[in-house]
């Protein structure tokens, strides 16, 4: 496995402080606060176009927010780039899945762990013995990944040909490879039965405890976000709905006539 990250569990995992971005004159995210602690799985629900996504590209440096700041483990990653701040501890998937399909299984893995590389462009194009070595390793490692998900069986599958669900399970395999202190989950359940979604659940919980992962996930499957959420913040036209326990967020009326109730 990758090498442990060290992770100051004095400070929240994620601080969100004001947190705003502006396209014109909408404001997609708009005064936002958050903090998920170590070990936490938090939920990010409301309707769709509410900021939800957005908010996830703020803190993984697609976008730079207009205003605001944010921290991980204590350390501020405002405008910092999405390479930086991946190799910094965070990771996520994507609503729509973004597999390398002509890669194998395996191969999508070492392309998590590839932010790890510690030998240089040169050593990598003529092969040297470093390279040989950390291509070895990396190889290894990725085998390691998909014993745990139960894909290596799969490692020399083409990616674009597994199904649906274990499609999913690479993309946070691959995700986890990159050795993040935090997992963003985007919509992890969009288009799974519920036979899926009972096994998602199952290993996102797994995940947690295996990896010691915070985790923070956007999610329109009510069951999924009531089963495993312990916290959760809600969005409504970039601006936060409510905030607090998930079973008290779940029940305000609020929470209901903006979104659940749909």
């Amino acid at each position: 496995m990758a090498d442990e990250k060290i992770i100051n569990t004095s400070e929240p995992v994620l601080r969100a402080e004001h947190l705003s971005i502006q396209f014109g004159g909408l404001r997609a995210v708009d005064d936002v606060n958050l903090t998920i602690n170590h070990g936490e799985l938090y939920g990010l629900i409301g309707p769709n176009g509410a900021g939800k996504t957005t908010f996830f590209n703020l803190i993984t440096g697609v976008y730079k927010p207009t205003s605001g700041r944010f921290y991980l483990c204590g350390e501020e990653l405002t405008g910092k780039s999405v390479i930086d701040i991946n190799k910094k501890g965070i990771a996520r998937t994507f609503q729509n899945i973004r597999l390398f399909g002509n890669l194998t299984v395996a191969e999508n893995v070492m392309v998590g762990l590839s932010n790890q590389i510690n030998c240089s462009m040169a050593e990598s194009i003529l092969r040297l013995p470093r390279h040989k070595k950390t291509e070895k390793e990396f190889k290894e490692r990725a085998m390691e990944m998909l014993k745990v998900f139960k894909l290596d069986p799969y490692a020399d599958y083409l990616a674009q040909n597994l199904p649906y669900g274990k499609q999913r399970r690479l993309e946070i395999a691959r995700a986890l490879a990159t050795n993040p202190k935090l997992l963003l989950l985007d919509e992890p359940a969009a288009g799974m039965n519920p036979n899926e979604t009972q096994e998602l659940m199952d290993d996102i919980l797994f995940i947690r405890d295996h990896f010691d992962m915070t985790i923070l996930l956007i999610e329109h499957d009510m069951r999924l976000v009531g089963g495993i959420c312990e916290n959760l913040t809600v969005l409504n036209f970039g601006t936060e709905l409510a905030q607090g326990k998930t079973s008290d967020v779940l029940n305000d009326p609020n929470v209901i006539k903006a979104y659940i109730g749909e």
